[in-house]
């Protein structure tokens, strides 16, 4: 037992080595990563149109199959699934599916700003027709009343002191005094028999168009004494009403004037020589319908659709959603409205 020898066991310690599969692995994650956030930027940063191209693309559709028959007896019943005879393209179609939420939305308003200025631009239109049909009376009226004064040797004579032409406003005639012949006394309103029977034909002629009348009085800047209660601007109102007196003898309906005034000496003729005696002068202006008459838009809109300038005209009722009840006396959705013997309540 002495002579044995001792056992030595040697303990080998190993360790294991990894791959680099790991690494593919990780390599793979972040590329995906990468293209999921590119995805999400590309998504964000396009417009309604695009995804609804996009959505339309990836939209799965119904296998279509050929409708030629190869003469085979199976269960398609002679029907192939090669690109040989079957589809007319092999190119899917990008379908355009209905908008839906926001795009529907913004397609509606265009819808609606599309049927609008089509509206406006039929009212516009004919606006325009009545303007120049309008224009066209007024010309008429100018050149009869030239022809009158012509025709009558008594006012021949005063065809220098009748101004007409057109201005924004309208029609305007004007009387005006000239150096040694002037319409009414010096610092008076009481007017000559000369210039009455002159606004007497305007009246007797103007009388035939439907326009409204504004007279204005204007005068000279030469001043009253001083101390004097009673300046241009009484003389100027004064002669204004006096000259709108003589236009209802001569057949004016009282309905038709729309205002007297009375511009002392703010407007001149000739602002260059304010003392001149063609600034005093007596302005008869025939207001253009548009500025006067409340139907105007309406007959300009019932013209537009007797002419076929438009296809049709919406309703309230229809810009409104389609309500049943208006125009026909029901309770209006969401508003409230007074009518004759009842209150009405949404």
């Amino acid at each position: 037992m002495k002579n044995e020898q001792p056992v030595i066991i040697e303990v080998v310690e190993t360790h294991a080595h990894h791959g680099g599969a790991w690494k593919v692995a990780y390599a793979d994650f972040v590329t995906a990563m990468m293209a999921f956030f590119l995805l999400l930027w590309l998504l964000n940063v396009s417009t309604d149109e695009q995804l609804e191209a996009i959505a339309g693309f990836f939209d799965p559709t119904a296998v279509q199959v050929s409708q030629r028959e190869s003469g085979a007896g199976g269960v398609m019943g002679g029907l192939s699934m090669s690109p040989e005879g079957a589809m007319a393209t092999e190119v899917q179609q990008i379908t355009n599916p209905e908008p839906t939420g926001r795009a529907a939305q913004k397609s509606t308003q265009q819808t609606k700003s599309a049927r609008k200025g089509k509206e406006e631009m039929a009212l516009d239109k004919a606006k325009d027709i009545l303007r120049k049909k309008e224009e066209e009376e007024f010309k008429k009226t100018e050149d009869a009343i030239k022809q009158a004064i012509q025709d009558d040797p008594e006012l021949a004579a005063l065809s220098k002191n009748l101004i007409i032409d057109m201005t924004p406003e309208g029609l305007r005639i004007q009387i005006v005094d000239q150096d040694g012949e002037p319409m009414f006394p010096s610092g008076s309103a009481r007017m000559f028999e000369k210039t009455r029977k002159l606004l007497t034909k305007v009246g007797e002629i103007t009388k035939k168009l439907p326009n409204e009348l504004s007279i204005r009085g204007h005068t000279d800047s030469v001043p009253y004494g001083s101390g004097a209660t009673y300046t241009n601007w009484e003389l100027s109102a004064d002669r204004a009403n006096s000259s709108r007196r003589v236009l209802k003898e001569s057949g004016i309906p009282a309905e038709r004037i729309n205002n007297v005034v009375g511009k002392a000496d703010t407007e001149h003729l000739l602002p260059e020589d304010p003392n001149n005696a063609q600034n005093r002068r007596i302005s008869i202006v025939l207001l253009k319908e548009e500025l006067t008459n409340p139907n105007f838009e309406k007959e300009a809109k019932k013209l537009a659709e007797e002419q076929g300038f438009a296809d049709d005209f919406e309703d309230n009722a229809s810009d409104d959603g389609g309500d049943s009840n208006a125009g026909q006396g029901g309770p209006p959705i969401g508003t409230f409205r007074r009518t004759p013997g009842q209150v009405e309540f949404p």
